[in-house]
């Protein structure tokens, strides 16, 4: 089963309101996927710094934390925190120090997304409580990715997930299931990328990051996925300025878009949508089998 949604703002003037729509989205997603659940944001950032969004264990204290690692980097470090998880902003040439210590000050810790402007929250739980956990609905931004779990494969567990962040600003949600998923791990730890879990859908997150690092657009790199990655898939790609959307070539997972001029969403089904604005005069479609749509405010 699982539950896809997605928003990207045309309108700046909706992005107050990014994180009430995608929740009400999210929720209306629940009896797709009631066990987990999971979102990106996409907001406020600086070419300066660089935001590590982590699931801390309980008990870990932000004021010590803090300290600990502006210690380690030599510098000031910012640091929020959002129920389990917090944001932590260090200058962009400290991150890979910062991420080095993380796991020897905290033990356990789970970094869940590393870029300029993407957060990435996820934990077990309905969409609902999932939501009010971290305040999705005072959350702003131009565009986010959430996703519902239905756990068919693994066990219920927070690293089971979604969104996967296996790059800078650039996650995954992902229905369906890759039946290849093992071969393309194995391929892509040699070429230098890591993995947290067994999950089929941090390989298709990791297969991007790669050909992006190639240097792929997104267009392309979803266009080689169709080559490389096998089975029966919906994907909702978020990154730092856009996101896109691509159904593998049979497309029997349900998927329906709706465009505005203030604008574009998915859902997995079209109930996800008829919480927005508008949506009565939006241009409702089902993205075809083996094409790519994508969405960029750079463009």
């Amino acid at each position: 089963m699982c539950g896809i949604v997605g928003l990207f703002l045309k309108d700046p003037a909706l992005e107050p309101e990014l994180g009430r729509l995608l929740a009400a989205m999210l929720e209306v997603m629940t009896d797709r996927g009631p066990d987990s659940a999971g979102f990106a944001i996409y907001g406020d950032g600086s070419d300066d710094e660089t935001k590590i969004t982590v699931r801390l264990p309980a008990g870990t204290g932000s004021d010590c934390l803090r300290s600990a690692l502006a210690t380690t980097i030599g510098g000031p470090v910012a640091l929020q925190r959002r129920g389990s998880h917090a944001v932590i902003r260090v200058p962009k040439d400290k991150v890979e120090a910062a991420l080095a210590e993380l796991p020897v000050l905290v033990p356990g810790v789970m970094v869940a997304s590393v870029g300029s402007h993407m957060e990435v929250y996820k934990e077990v739980g309905l969409p609902k409580a999932v939501s009010a956990a971290f305040d999705l609905p005072a959350m702003r931004g131009t565009h986010g990715i959430g996703h519902t779990r239905m756990a068919t494969e693994s066990a219920v567990t927070t690293d089971g997930a979604h969104p996967y962040s296996t790059g800078p600003d650039q996650c995954l949600v992902h229905n369906g299931s890759l039946s290849n998923h093992n071969l393309v791990r194995r391929r892509l730890m040699r070429e230098g990328i890591a993995f947290r879990t067994e999950n089929d859908t941090e390989v298709a997150a990791g297969y991007l990051t790669w050909r992006l690092q190639a240097g792929d657009s997104l267009g392309a790199a979803l266009e080689a996925s169709l080559k490389d990655l096998d089975g029966f898939y919906t994907f909702v790609v978020g990154t730092e300025t856009g996101f896109g959307v691509l159904r593998d070539p049979i497309a029997c997972k349900p998927a329906v878009m709706a465009e505005t001029d203030r604008y574009v969403a998915f859902g997995s089904e079209f109930r996800a949508l008829t919480v927005l604005p508008g949506i009565e005069t939006a241009r409702v479609f089902e993205p075809e089998p083996a094409t790519v749509y994508f969405w960029d405010r750079a463009a």
